[in-house]
């Protein structure tokens, strides 16, 4: 099935030259509209090897030091993070036709930083992240069920503590590329590049 794009354009003269800011325009005009799930984003990753692995994961907080997201340090992920920094987002606002590509290095969030989100979270949440060792093989559902008791019992009082396994890493963009749909595949596409600490603005074909 096709489907033709033609809600928006994206205009040099109408992109804030900070690409974080223009971000930040997007991001709340997905909010604003109402998109489920709009802090869904991929992020793909590699291992030592270049060999690539992709998941949805939830952006938790942005700025100009970078985007957030947790997760388990000794995941998949954590893994590939751990041997090859390098990493790749995607975000995808289908109803708004647009599309942002993000690709910089991960580094991990102080101790302190992923303690406070942590503390945000629902307590429900925080068992789950002592239940779960993420991405192992399990013999079935039965062994989840079972841990999230026990961690249930074991932080009845509801102080749960942060894992020390599970935590937050930032993003640093070196390259942010925005994507609006037109008609006929003439897509609009605004690439950022970092240079030297300073952002080049430039239109790619599409």
């Amino acid at each position: 099935m096709r489907q033709d794009y033609k809600k928006h354009s994206l205009e040099e003269k109408e992109v804030n030259p900070n690409p974080i800011l223009q971000f930040e325009k997007w991001f709340q005009d997905a909010v604003d509209n109402k998109l489920n799930e709009p802090y869904a984003m991929t992020l793909a990753t590699a291992d030592q090897e270049g060999k690539p692995s992709a998941r949805i994961v939830l952006m938790r907080n942005f700025d100009e030091k970078g985007f957030v997201f947790y997760t388990n340090y000794t995941s998949r992920k954590g893994n590939d993070i751990l041997k090859n920094p390098n990493a790749a987002l995607l975000f995808f606002w289908q109803d708004l036709e647009r599309q942002v590509r993000i690709e910089g290095t991960l580094t991990k969030q102080t101790a302190e930083e992923s303690d406070t989100y942590f503390a945000s979270r629902p307590t429900e949440s925080k068992l789950g992240a002592w239940t779960s060792e993420q991405s192992k093989v399990i013999e079935n559902r039965k062994v989840l069920d079972e841990r999230f008791d026990e961690f249930s019992k074991k932080y009845a009082d509801g102080n749960v503590p942060r894992p020390p396994y599970w935590g937050g890493y930032v993003l640093k963009p070196t390259h942010i590329e925005f994507w609006q749909g037109r008609p006929s595949r003439l897509h609009d596409r605004i690439l950022f590049t970092l240079e030297n600490g300073v952002w080049k603005m430039e239109r790619l074909a599409p």
